[in-house]
Parts: C-alpha cells; sequence; structure tokens
C-alpha cells in the first residue's frame, strides 16, 4: 500500500468538465492530469499509468468504449470510472463489460465522483492520502433558524442509534448532509457510507446497482458485481429520492429490510448483510400509498424516525450564513478573491424565494463570483432569475415582498395595533416624492400622476412635512 496522493487522470473532450474534475481532485489532495481525446491518454499511458482513470463515453476520435477495449491490454487492472451525459442502458452495459468500475451519468455530484475515486483505488489495493481530506472537507449542515434547531435536535437525540429514518424535504434542502450526520454521530461512524440516488439510474439497471450480480447473470454481466448494499455493509446505506423506485424494487427492498439478505441478480445464494438505510424523498409518501404508487408496508418501515429539512424561505435568517460560507468556498474552489455584498443586494437575495433552496444559493455564489466585476457585490449584479431589479414585473414583486417582511415584522414586535397607522404615511411620501422627482417639483402634474387634483396633494404633502 502507498500513502503517496493518488494520481488520477480525466479524458474528456468538454474543457468545462475536465476543469471542474480537475480543481476537485487537487482540493481532495490528489494529482490530476486530463487529457481532450483518448488517442492522447494511450500516448501518455506508455510512459506512466495513473492509479485511478475518469473517461467521458462520447469523445472525438476514439471513444471511451474503445479505450476500456484498448486498456484491458495496455493496462489490465486499471480502475476506470465512466461518466457519459447519455445515461441509456446500452452505454451501462457496454461500460460494464470493458471493465469499468463505476458507471456515472451526467450531471454528477462531484463530492460522489470522488468518494468513487476513492473506492476504486482502495479497491485496487491503494490507500490514498487524499481520500481521508476529501471526506472532511465535505459540507456540513449550516444554520441557526429555528427550524434548522429542530434538525438538529433530531440528529441528537438519534445519536447512539441505528433506527431507519425518513428525510423528507423539497430538493436543495440538504437531505444527504443530514444523512452524513447521522451516519457521523452513529455507532457506524467508522464504516461505510455509500449514497445512491435511486432516480439517476436507470430503471432496468437499479436492481444490479443495489444488490449487485453474478458472472453472467445478463449480456455483458461478465464478472460478479458487488451491489451497494454489499458495499455498505456493517455502515449505513443513502438512498435518496426512494418515491420513485419502481413496485418491484419496493417489494425486494422490503424484504432486505426485513429479514437482512437478498439474492445478487442472477444468484442461488442469499447475502447477509448489517446495513442502517436512510431513505430520503421529496414526495408525499402517504399520499403515494394513497395512490397505490408506494408500498403501504414499506413506507411504514422506512418511517420508523422522520426528520424533515426545511426550504430556505422558511429559515431566511440564514441566508447572510450560508452566503458567506458558500461565498469563501466559491473564491478557494475558483482561486479568486472572496466576494462581499452590499446591504441592497444582501435584501435581494434575503428576500428571494429560492426555488432550489440551499443548492440554488451554492450555484449563485459560484456564478456570482465570475461574473460580478467588483470585490461587492451589489444590487445591479444580482441577475433577474435572483431577484434582481431588471423588469418592470420584477421590481413590483420585490417591493411587495419587502412590504410583506417589513409588515411581518412589526407584526413579531409587541406594537401590533398601529401596522397600517405606520405604513400609510411612509407609502405616500414615498409616492409623492416619486411623482415630484420625475415632473422636476411641477405639483400640478405630479397630482396628475398620482390621480389626485392639486389641492389634495397641497394638503397631503403639509400634514406629511413635504413643504
Amino acid at each position: 500500500m502507498t500513502s503517496e496522493p493518488l494520481n488520477v487522470w480525466v479524458v474528456d473532450d468538454d474543457q468545462s468538465v475536465r476543469w471542474v474534475l480537475e480543481k476537485a481532485l487537487r482540493q481532495a489532495d490528489m494529482r490530476a492530469r486530463s487529457f481532450e481525446r483518448a488517442e492522447h491518454l494511450l500516448d501518455a499511458i506508455q510512459h506512466e499509468t495513473p492509479d485511478v482513470l475518469i473517461t467521458d463515453i462520447r469523445m472525438p476520435g476514439m471513444s471511451g468504449i474503445a479505450l476500456l477495449e484498448r486498456l484491458q491490454e495496455a493496462s489490465p487492472g486499471l480502475p476506470i470510472i465512466v461518466i457519459t451525459a447519455h445515461s441509456d442502458l446500452e452505454n451501462a452495459v457496454a461500460a460494464y463489460k470493458g471493465g469499468a468500475f463505476e458507471y456515472l451519468p451526467k450531471p454528477f455530484d462531484i463530492d460522489e465522483a470522488i468518494d468513487l475515486v476513492i473506492k476504486a483505488a482502495r479497491q485496487n489495493g491503494i490507500a490514498p492520502s487524499g481520500g481521508e481530506t476529501a471526506v472532511k472537507k465535505r459540507p456540513s449542515l449550516i444554520g441557526k433558524a429555528p427550524a434548522m434547531q429542530e434538525v438538529y435536535r433530531s440528529i441528537g437525540r438519534l445519536a447512539g442509534s441505528s433506527m431507519t429514518v425518513l428525510i423528507t424535504g423539497e430538493s436543495g434542502t440538504g437531505k444527504e448532509l443530514v444523512a452524513r450526520a447521522l451516519h457521523q454521530h452513529s455507532p457506524r461512524a467508522d464504516k461505510p457510507f455509500v449514497a445512491l440516488n435511486t432516480s439517476a439510474i436507470a430503471s432496468e439497471l437499479l436492481e444490479s446497482e443495489l444488490f449487485g450480480h453474478e458472472k453472467g447473470a445478463f449480456t455483458g454481466a461478465d464478472a460478479k458485481r458487488i451491489g451497494r448494499f454489499e458495499q455498505a455493509d456493517g455502515g449505513t446505506l443513502f438512498l435518496d429520492e426512494i418515491g420513485d423506485m419502481s413496485p418491484a424494487l419496493q417489494t425486494r427492498l422490503l424484504r432486505v429490510l426485513a429479514e437482512s439478505e437478498f439474492y445478487r441478480v442472477g444468484g442461488q445464494a442469499s447475502v447477509r448483510v448489517d446495513v442502517r438505510v436512510i431513505a430520503a424523498t421529496n414526495q408525499d409518501l402517504a399520499r403515494a400509498v394513497k395512490e397505490s404508487r408506494f408500498r403501504e408496508d414499506l413506507y411504514y418501515r422506512l418511517n420508523v424516525i422522520r426528520i424533515n429539512t426545511p426550504p430556505l424561505r422558511q429559515r431566511r435568517s440564514d441566508i447572510p450564513m450560508l452566503l458567506r460560507h458558500y461565498f469563501a468556498e466559491a473564491a478557494k474552489e475558483l482561486e479568486s478573491p472572496t466576494k462581499m455584498v452590499d446591504a441592497e443586494a444582501l435584501d435581494i437575495l434575503q428576500t428571494f424565494d429560492w426555488p432550489g433552496n440551499v443548492r440554488q444559493l451554492v450555484n449563485a455564489t459560484r456564478r456570482l463570483t465570475v461574473a460580478a466585476p467588483g470585490s461587492v457585490i451589489t444590487l445591479r449584479d444580482i441577475p433577474g432569475d435572483l431577484g434582481g431589479r431588471q423588469t418592470s414585473q420584477r421590481a413590483a414583486q420585490e417591493w411587495t415582498r419587502s412590504l410583506g417582511a417589513w409588515a411581518q415584522r412589526q407584526l413579531d414586535s409587541t406594537d401590533k395595533t398601529t401596522l397600517l397607522a405606520s405604513a400609510l404615511p411612509e407609502f405616500e411620501k414615498t409616492l409623492i416624492q416619486s411623482a415630484l422627482q420625475q415632473t422636476h417639483g411641477h405639483r400640478q402634474e405630479a397630482a396628475k400622476l398620482l390621480g389626485w387634483g392639486r389641492n389634495t396633494l397641497t394638503r397631503k404633502m403639509k400634514a406629511l412635512n413635504l413643504d
């Protein structure tokens, strides 16, 4: 075994994919080298062999499948991870038949890709020095809002337990982070944590992905494959988007949960495992049970303990903290100065609804780090799809959201009887000042813009001390 940094090579004709993977690998303390074409890698591999290879399937010239066939002769035993935007059954079978260690459909999660590199190296007898560092660098749960405090309390109550947990919540709210926290604070913390997004894998392949298969089980199964349940033996298996699982697989999963054993695809001998299952979904499983889309007995088996991850709009007070954290992460990732956010821009970002939740916020910090010209992000830097004032419709939505936020703060205060009396004078004063500015101080024209007579405008200005 070696303690040297892993040497990982990437082959992909997409420059952006190569750039992202190189950055992620180096941040995980690994050495990275990338190639635009498979032919270039074959030239280089004559002089040096990587520890792990990541390759695309569809590329100009030699395809990834053809590259796999060549490497079976040139570098037998080299762990190869196949990535592709064309995640169909034919490609998957061809990849496994060609000896691929794993098949990863695009778009993929960077952390998942790094995990696969570490697993591939370990399976090949290499102990990567950067592997544990990569795990430690995983993002943690961030927030102090009451809704997040309830999540923390649930995790704390389950510390020391290996109970099955169902995590519910909208997409992007951090369900996998909660699952990792549950694992890290459990008696299984020193055992594997295996995550699988069941909706990201073709239904024809999911059974083999979960339970593995024997050699010859189906066309292209040239070797025995260990499934995710066996990989997670002694540890935790996180099944994301469990609501999308087919009825047949729901039945098999129920049996594993009940009996802790299963059969590989094409296998005759049962395999016993000790696995804690944590499932997650953004669907209403109770409704799915009523509509006969999800097994009722499996629902109750999974729903022993439930944790709900709150959407970002229900924890707006955490947004400044999240922005600071992820702007710092984006700066580190992109090797650029950390951006700051001024008060106006922060107000827009804090009142934005964030339909994609924390995942959308993380992507926004990367985007603004690249796109904003200065070191301080201002209102003009906020694009329309993040609440920026680029259209009159967007501006109208913004001021009503701001008014709603102001009203909520007033209602949360001790004095709740003067809400309208407090709002109307400020509302009228702002409109009068805007109308006068538009007409360069001409009161008759300003009154017309406001829909009043001149005398009404004069009276209002006097009452509001605007004379």
